[in-house]
C-alpha cells in the first residue's frame, strides 16, 4: 500500500489555467500522486501522516525552466575582469570558470543549490551544465545530487565548439549517454535534454551531428537563443540567417525543445517558435544583470508560444523571479499596467505545462492524478484571498512568505522549516567552500 499523507486546514491555491482558491478543503497524497482534493469530511480512512496547514497556503511545488547549477561556486568571486558587454561577461567570467570545474565541483555546486531550492519551494529544475575540463560523467554527478535531495531535474550538457574538437566530441557523448540512461531508467525524478550552448558557438557540422543524435535518441534540445544581439549578428554575418531560422533549419526546434532567453527574437522568429511548438524560458533577472535587454514576453504569448520562466541561476526562488519578470515587462513597454496576467500565468500555468510535457505526466498543479509536489508557506491574507485576487496575492504577498514545508513526489523533504533529507548542511557547505577556494585559485 502506498503511504497516505493528509494536508488539512490550509488555503489551497491550485495553480493551472483556472488557478482556484479552495477553502475548507484537504489534500490527500497517496504514494507519489495527489489522490483527492475535497472537503475534509469527504476524505476517509487512516493516514500515515497528517500535516496541519493552518495559517498557511498550500500550493504546487514551483518550477524553474532554465537553470545552471554549476554557477554556484562563483558566488563572491572577484577575480574576473570588468566586462562592458555580454561577450566579455562570457570570456572574462563564465568561460574561464567552466573550464576549471572538476567533477567534485559539479556535484557540490548542484547539491548546494538543490538544498536551497527545497527551502524556496522549487521542486522541479531544468538544468543546463558546462564543465569542459571534466565532461564525462558530469551529468551523472548532478543526477546523484538530485537523487540525494529528492527533487526533480532534467539535465543536459552544454555542447559547444569553443573548446576544441576533443571537448566537442565529449559533449556529444555526454548528452547521448545521459539520454540513454534516462530512457532506460525512466526515473520519475530525472529527465534528459540534448544541450547546446548557443548557435554562435556551434558550427553547422556540429549542430547537424547533435540534431541527428538527439532525434535518434528521442529527446528534445535545450539551447540559449538570441540572448544578446551579438548572437544574432554572428549568425547573420556567418550563416546568413537569424538564430531561430538557423536552429529550425537544423531540426533543433520542436515541442520537446526549450529555447532559453529569446531576448533579441523578431516577430517572424516568434512565428517559427510557435509553429514548431518550441517552449521558451525567459530569464529576466539574468538578462537585466547582463544588460542584454528584456524579452518581449507578451509578444511571445500573443504569438502562441508556450513561454515560461527560468532564472539562469540568478536564484532558485521562483516567486522572486516572477516579480522581477513583471517589473521588466513594465519597463520594456514603459507601461505599469501591462503583462500582469501573462507573467502570473507563466508561473501558475505555463511552467507547469512545460514540466508536464518534459516529464510526461502532470506536474505543477494541485489536482487529482498530478505529481505530489506540494509546498506550504506561512501566509495570513490581510485582504480577501479568492479566485479573483489569488494572482495579486501571489506576486505582492505570498512571494515574500517563508516556505514551511516542501514535498516532492510524495516525500516530505522539509517540514517546519527543517530539512528531512540525509544531508549535513554544515558539512556540505564547508566542503563547498574548500572546493571554491581551490577553483578560484585555478581561475
Amino acid at each position: 500500500m502506498p503511504s497516505r499523507i493528509l494536508v488539512q486546514n490550509g488555503t489551497i491555491i491550485t495553480f493551472g489555467k483556472s488557478c482556484q482558491v479552495l477553502e475548507d478543503h484537504a489534500l490527500l497524497i497517496e504514494g507519489d500522486r495527489i489522490a483527492k482534493i475535497a472537503p475534509k469530511a469527504q476524505i476517509q480512512g487512516s493516514f500515515d501522516k497528517v500535516i496541519d496547514a493552518k495559517g498557511k497556503v498550500v500550493m504546487p511545488g514551483l518550477i524553474n525552466a532554465h537553470m545552471h547549477f554549476y554557477s554556484t561556486l562563483v558566488r563572491g568571486l572577484g577575480k574576473a575582469a570588468p566586462s562592458c558587454n555580454f561577450q566579455e561577461v562570457l570570456e572574462n567570467l563564465w568561460w574561464r570558470l567552466d573550464k576549471k570545474l572538476s567533477l567534485d565541483d559539479t556535484y557540490y555546486s548542484a547539491k548546494v543549490m538543490l538544498v536551497e531550492a527545497i527551502k524556496k519551494g522549487t521542486t522541479t529544475l531544468i538544468d543546463h551544465h558546462a564543465s569542459p575540463g571534466a565532461v564525462a560523467g558530469s551529468l551523472d554527478m548532478i543526477a546523484k545530487a538530485v537523487k540525494e535531495t529528492g527533487l526533480r531535474s532534467s539535465l543536459c550538457y552544454e555542447l559547444s565548439d569553443r573548446d576544441g574538437d576533443k571537448v566537442t566530441e565529449e559533449g556529444l557523448e555526454e548528452n547521448a549517454a545521459f539520454a540513454r540512461r534516462s530512457k532506460k531508467e525512466n526515473d520519475p525524478f530525472l529527465r534528459a535534454h540534448f544541450g547546446l550552448h548557443a548557435a554562435f558557438t556551434i558550427s553547422d557540422e556540429t549542430m547537424a551531428r547533435a540534431s541527428k543524435m538527439g532525434h535518434d535518441l528521442g529527446v528534445g534540445f535545450h539551447v540559449h537563443v538570441a540572448e544578446a544581439s551579438s548572437d544574432v549578428a554572428h549568425n547573420v554575418e556567418r550563416y546568413g540567417k537569424r538564430v531561430v531560422n538557423r536552429l529550425h533549419d537544423h531540426g533543433i526546434l520542436g515541442k520537446d525543445s526549450i529555447a532559453a532567453h529569446c531576448v533579441h527574437c523578431e516577430p517572424k522568429e516568434f512565428e517559427i517558435l510557435a509553429k514548431t511548438g518550441t517552449m521558451v524560458a525567459m530569464n529576466t533577472q539574468s538578462n537585466m544583470n547582463n544588460a542584454v535587454g528584456v524579452a518581449d514576453f507578451v509578444g511571445m504569448q500573443k504569438a502562441g508560444i508556450l513561454a515560461g520562466l527560468g532564472t539562469d541561476a540568478m536564484t532558485v526562488a521562483m516567486l522572486e523571479e516572477t516579480r522581477v519578470a513583471l517589473w521588466g515587462q513594465h519597463l520594456r513597454a514603459n507601461n505599469p499596467s501591462c503583462a500582469f496576467m501573462e507573467v502570473a500565468g507563466a508561473i501558475t500555468a505555463n511552467n507547469p505545462e512545460i514540466a508536464s510535457r518534459v516529464w510526461g505526466f502532470p506536474i505543477g498543479e494541485l489536482k487529482e492524478g498530478a505529481a505530489a509536489d506540494v509546498i506550504l508557506l506561512d501566509y495570513l491574507a490581510p485582504t480577501p484571498l479568492n479566485n479573483g485576487t489569488a494572482l495579486g496575492h501571489l506576486i505582492f504577498g505570498i512571494s515574500q512568505a517563508v516556505v514551511d514545508t516542501t514535498i516532492c513526489g510524495g516525500r516530505v523533504l522539509m517540514e517546519g522549516r527543517k530539512l528531512n533529507i540525509d544531508v549535513d548542511e554544515v558539512e556540505m557547505n564547508a566542503r563547498s567552500r574548500e572546493l571554491a577556494v581551490k577553483l578560484w585559485d585555478r581561475f
